[in-house]
């Protein structure tokens, strides 16, 4: 079943929601180091800019993840996040990701009633989503808002993605994402799964996101024909940071949407203050050739990640040896 656009160009949709990803997906670039000064300074400039959620990182386990290898939003403690947003007196909700089988979330994720977060995000694989469920439900019961994020779906088959699908929207969720996890989609095939997961949405009253990368510098372009498809939930990052080639750029979605409350004048503040020193000290992220490479050819970004690490500039050769693994 086709689905029309939703709105125009000259429209605003009130069921938009922006979401914030900065130190989620950047912190897997600089194991999420962030200064206090960065987190805060991102803080009041997500509220300045309009910006409807603020993911603080994972909630990860130390069990599995050593805290001294990595910086506090890892982890999200409570008081880390309270020491940003005191009790948060804003229109701007908080969330956090729980990866499937890397969070001890019976113990790390607290009662709402208990905590400054509003969202639990839960990431899942395919193969994981009974897990993912039992998560799900039990962030649901504690009286959070969630989402789930189907991973790598550019590898899942049409028949086992329905069934995903299907399973997830049956559960309390409230947002089930699509996620092109390789930077792999286009927009054509973005339009096609959107229908996909917002035909299962209307079904069970759930509303649907996205999470673009940008390996073949289409995520700002899969995240507005997802938007013109009907999806609510619109992941961005500043600057585009984030694993690898990174993610849509907040500059570039806060700039398109149309709804007045949307301010990107605070956003390139930011950049100005904070992402160009990060840049001039090294980190690095954004689009490339070798994360082209691995789009196009739908694996994951980790070889195109050593490559870089590597400073090596054969393409040509990166390229033979990503054909030559995949057979």
């Amino acid at each position: 079943m086709g689905r029309n656009r939703k709105g125009s160009l000259v429209s605003f949709r009130p069921d938009v929601r922006v979401v914030d990803c900065t130190m989620r997906d950047g912190g897997l670039v600089n194991n999420f180091a962030f200064t206090d000064e960065f987190v805060k300074d991102l803080y009041l400039a997500n509220i300045k800019a309009g910006v409807d959620y603020m993911e603080f990182g994972y909630k990860a386990s130390k069990e599995i993840f050593d805290p001294e290898k990595f910086g506090k939003w890892k982890f999200c403690n409570e008081k880390d996040i309270r020491s940003i947003v005191g009790d948060n007196k804003t229109d701007m909700k908080i969330s956090v990701m729980a990866d499937v089988g890397r969070t001890d979330f019976k113990t790390d994720i607290v009662n709402r009633k208990d905590s400054v977060i509003d969202m639990v995000r839960v990431a899942t694989y395919i193969n994981t989503i009974p897990a993912a469920i039992e998560m799900l439900e039990d962030a649901k019961k504690k009286g959070y808002e969630t989402t789930v994020n189907i991973m790598a779906v550019s590898k899942v088959g049409e028949r086992d993605l329905d069934e995903g699908l299907e399973m997830l929207a049956q559960t309390s969720v409230d947002v089930i994402y699509l996620v092109d996890s390789f930077g792999y989609f286009c927009p054509e095939q973005i339009e096609r799964l959107c229908d996909t997961y917002l035909n299962v949405g209307a079904k069970y009253n759930k509303q649907i996101g996205i999470h673009a990368h940008n390996n073949q510098q289409l995520a700002f372009a899969n995240t507005i024909e997802a938007l013109s498809r009907g999806v609510s939930y619109l992941d961005a990052t500043v600057s585009g940071m984030g694993r690898g080639a990174g993610n849509c750029h907040m500059e570039l979605l806060l700039s398109f949407l149309r709804n007045p409350k949307y301010n990107k004048i605070a956003v390139m503040n930011f950049v100005e203050k904070h992402m160009l020193k990060l840049k001039k000290e090294g980190v690095v992220w954004g689009y490339d050739i070798a994360y082209l490479l691995t789009g196009i050819l739908n694996s994951h970004p980790s070889s195109a990640i050593q490559f870089i690490k590597d400073k090596r500039e054969d393409y040509a050769i990166f390229y033979q040896e990503l054909i030559d693994h995949a057979l």
